[in-house]
């Protein structure tokens, strides 16, 4: 009994050290440009990216904060022809091939808009990303070990974008909710103007109303 336990215990040992050795030591093949830019009022930023020919690529954008949450992209090939485009947008992804080697140029426009500034992100992948060292050269059958770990290295990745995506959203809607609150302070300070206004307004005609002329006065309005 004691045995089978020990037994366990030394592949889940072994299993975590590989799953270990896989997040420290792996050598992606793939390339990955992701970030979070402002994009200005009336302007245009293009990212600009070396891909080979059959090779797989995919971009993802959000508009996290700023106006309508919406923006212009374009992605154009080496030879300057539009492989895509999206015309005030929120968020989108679009995974293509390469059909030729050189550069592809991934374009975000806010001209558009006159006074709204805008926070996009961008995630901009290209190439397979490489399996975990050691399992590309398998010549056999995985080993239960072996597809463990790589079912790990899975669910590590899904959640990583999961991550992000939820993040976007979280900083997305703090932003709506930071709006809609200085709107409504706002909105209330102006309320506040107007009812004072309007209170003070009414007191003064009240007033008017219930004061007493002086003689002179009612004499002049007599003679008239």
């Amino acid at each position: 009994m004691s045995d089978g336990k020990s037994h366990q215990q030394q592949q889940s040992l072994s299993l975590a050290i590989i799953v270990l050795f896989a997040l420290c030591h792996q050598i992606p093949v793939a390339q990955c440009v992701e970030l979070t830019f402002e994009l200005p009022d009336n302007a245009k930023e293009c990212f600009h990216e070396e891909i080979q020919k059959n090779q797989t690529a995919a971009l993802e954008f959000q508009v996290v904060s700023g106006g309508r949450y919406d923006v212009d992209v374009t992605l154009e090939s080496p030879t300057g022809e539009v492989i895509y485009r999206q015309i005030k947008t929120q968020f989108d992804s679009y995974q293509f091939v390469a059909a030729a080697t050189g550069i592809y140029v991934a374009c975000f426009s806010n001209e558009f808009s006159t006074f709204s500034h805008k926070i996009v992100y961008m995630d901009f992948q290209v190439g397979e990303e490489a399996p975990l060292p050691g399992i590309e050269e398998h010549a056999t059958v995985l080993t239960q070990l072996e597809t463990s770990a790589q079912e790990i290295h899975k669910g590590l990745n899904a959640i990583l974008d999961y991550q992000t995506h939820h993040r976007l959203r979280e900083a997305q809607g703090r932003k709506r909710a930071e709006d809609l609150n200085e709107r409504v302070l706002w909105w209330s300070l102006t309320e506040t103007a107007a009812i004072l206004l309007i209170a003070i307004g009414q007191v003064l005609v009240l007033r008017n109303f219930f004061s007493e002329k002086k003689p002179s006065q009612m004499s002049y309005t007599l003679m008239k």
